[in-house]
């Protein structure tokens, strides 16, 4: 039988873990030189974030995120880039020559985060609020708008391949 403590400490480490990959997502989006990498590690970061949210027992959200910024807003991310006339592959002046700067405000601004949120907070614990009732809001939310949800994804997905048809060079 696990204890509450043995608990705390297993979601406090797959926190770390998931945080760790989510960190390393970003600074690989913001340092590639493939365009379409950079998206791909985007995904990585967004997949994180809804990892996080199972870990705070908020599976409602988790899938909304899922669905919403993993599902749709990376299609249309690489929809984006794939219908566009750039360069595929590596880009060797993507990167603008101020990183050096930014480097050191970043760290700087990280510091002054964590500062200001251990000195607001310090070791105060959340209260235990209980589950969300994420049933009842998935029950009311995609329960009678079902069919119009299914209706507007063909929608869309017709309109991208249109987009595809008129943007091809044949």
């Amino acid at each position: 039988m696990l204890l509450a403590a043995d608990l705390n400490v297993a979601q406090n480490l797959g926190f770390g873990i998931i945080a760790v990959v989510m960190v390393i997502g970003a600074v690989r989006v913001v340092t590639a030189s493939n365009v379409v990498h950079a998206a791909l590690w985007l995904v990585v970061v967004l997949a994180g974030m809804a990892a996080q949210y199972i870990l705070a027992a908020a599976e409602f959200v988790a899938i909304s995120q899922v669905l919403v910024y993993v599902g749709a807003v990376m299609v249309l991310f690489l929809f984006g880039i794939m219908l566009t006339r750039a360069q595929i592959g590596r880009e060797p002046d993507l990167n603008n020559s101020n990183w050096v700067i930014g480097i050191p405000v970043a760290l700087l601004l990280l510091g002054l985060l964590t500062w200001t949120i251990i000195d607001r907070y310090g070791d105060e614990q959340l209260p235990d609020r209980g589950p969300a009732p994420t049933q009842a809001i998935a029950d009311s939310v995609l329960s009678p708008y079902l069919v119009p949800f299914l209706a507007i994804s063909f929608i869309l997905l017709a309109a991208a391949i249109g987009a595809i048809v008129l943007a091809r060079k044949d």
